[in-house]
């Protein structure tokens, strides 16, 4: 668990050269930066800097990584500190909890890749569920440094703590991690040959003019596959990051429009809401990831079975 938050975190840093562009052309898209964007109360696209070691760069997005990533694991070592065998509550709920999430990717990837592959789709899930209602905290962003506007009101334009999904760096890490992990498996699977012929499927169409035909078809959708594997980490860092960046956009917005009374008893169903969007997030990104290593790999997992 501890090494795939290292990887995420400096994979973060390394998507940050990548997704840059994307984030300032949606700074650019909400318009001028001068009296339109201090009226703005939005979660701004793009995280701010907070400090600086050498090349490495900290923003709040990573603070917010940094404390979750610690949180979850300091949970798992208290409940697995004293194991027994007739469990007390907080061992009784991890115990629980890493059993459904076993059993439940156990039915989507097979019996033989589930040993390889739980803790990363354990870990992943936990990890972004926790993230998401981590930055759901009330209050998460009103803590930083700012500027006082011409009515005297405090307007916090680099928050210390933000929440890390509604950084497009952090989905990135998490899309591009998974990539990679998704080669290594799927290598490691079928082979390089397996993943060809899974691709393409150029076998068992008959001879003559019709077989021709069918492996040329065959080999014409398998350049769209291949189109589509290298799509797949990109759709999922973006439907993470706009369902998260949206939902916190709303609750910001509904608070500032309605005061802080109004507002506060407006945003309710909406947080709740939010509530169930990062679960239903989180179990999306992990179920997705493990969709796409069973697609590639299930042959295999038959075949061992057998």
């Amino acid at each position: 668990m501890f090494l795939l938050f290292a990887g995420v975190a400096m994979a973060a840093d390394h998507a940050a050269e990548i997704t840059d562009a994307v984030a300032h052309a949606i700074e650019e898209a909400h318009g001028d930066h001068g009296e339109h964007a201090e009226a703005s109360h939005g979660l701004p696209p793009h995280a701010p800097v907070l400090f600086e070691v050498g090349p490495f760069q900290v923003n709040s997005s990573m603070i917010a990584v940094w404390i979750v990533a610690v949180g979850v694991i300091v949970l798992v070592q208290l409940a697995t500190r004293e194991v027994k065998m007739v469990p007390e509550k907080l061992q009784n709920f991890v115990e629980l909890m890493v059993e459904g999430l076993y059993d439940f990717f156990k039915d989507i990837v097979g019996d033989h890749m589930i040993k390889q592959t739980f803790w990363f789709f354990c870990t992943i899930f936990l990890f972004i569920l926790a993230t998401n209602w981590f930055g759901l905290i009330p209050g998460l962003g009103t803590i930083g440094w700012g500027h006082t506007d011409a009515h005297g009101h405090f307007h916090v334009s680099e928050p210390l703590l933000r929440g890390a999904n509604a950084d497009l760096n952090m989905t990135a890490a998490m899309a591009m991690l998974f990539f990679l992990m998704w080669i290594v498996w799927s290598l490691k699977a079928v082979g390089p040959g397996g993943m060809a012929g899974h691709i393409f499927a150029v076998k068992g169409h008959g001879g003559g003019f019709l077989g021709v035909f069918l492996v040329a078809v065959f080999i014409f959708i398998g350049f769209i596959e291949i189109i589509s594997i290298c799509v797949r980490p990109v759709a999922l860092m973006f439907r993470l990051y706009g369902n998260v960046f949206a939902g916190e956009n709303m609750l910001e917005t509904i608070m500032h429009m309605g005061g802080p009374i109004l507002g506060g008893i407006l945003v309710l169903p909406f947080y709740a809401l939010e509530l169930l969007v990062g679960f239903v997030q989180a179990l999306v990104f992990a179920l997705l990831t493990s969709v796409f290593l069973s697609l590639m790999c299930e042959h295999h997992d038959e075949e061992h079975a057998h």
